[in-house]
């Protein structure tokens, strides 16, 4: 299962210091038992959260773990929180999250319903299980900036680029 949360700040001034607590935040965040992986990701697009946070979880019951409800969160930084932007959604459709590499970018693009390739691209259907349910389905793709067929130009795809390396559980 494949859990993101996408978020933005109101205080753009503070970004670099909220960066830094969020590869904190993640490291910690792969001490969960259930949460294999970790990657924050970041995108210019206007109609797009500027942060997405990708994991790669067991199940939901990793939500319910006393560990998690310890760590969990934007802390400090909630109030700092555009809400416009944020959203928590439990996908089911692959077993893990991809490893983005620093030179790729994800492509990211909800719909209604799964669309198989979308403008060219293969995107990986992800179905909305839990949490916030915001989305029916999220297709997701790992593309190189040269071969991303203009979809930095639509409405309806972001493309997000790797903000940290992907963080493993040492498990």
């Amino acid at each position: 299962m494949i859990f993101m949360s996408q978020s933005g700040l109101i205080v753009e001034t503070r970004k670099d210091e909220w960066d830094r607590w969020y590869q904190d935040h993640l490291r910690i965040m792969v001490t969960v038992p259930g949460i294999a992986s970790a990657q924050r990701f970041a995108t210019d697009h206007r109609n797009w959260p500027p942060s997405l946070a990708m994991y790669t979880v067991a199940s939901a019951s990793v939500f319910e773990d006393a560990y998690y409800q310890q760590v969990r969160g934007m802390g400090c930084w909630l109030p700092l929180i555009d809400t416009h932007f944020y959203r928590r959604v439990l996908f089911d459709g692959l077993p893990q999250a991809p490893a983005v590499p620093s030179e790729l970018l994800l492509a990211v693009t909800d719909q209604p319903r799964p669309r198989g390739d979308l403008y060219g691209v293969p995107f990986l259907w992800l179905k909305a299980v839990g949490l916030d349910q915001s989305i029916s389905f999220r297709g997701i793709a790992v593309v190189a900036s040269d071969s991303a067929n203009g979809l930095g130009d639509r409405d309806d795809v972001a493309l997000y680029r790797p903000l940290t390396a992907r963080y493993e559980s040492g498990r």
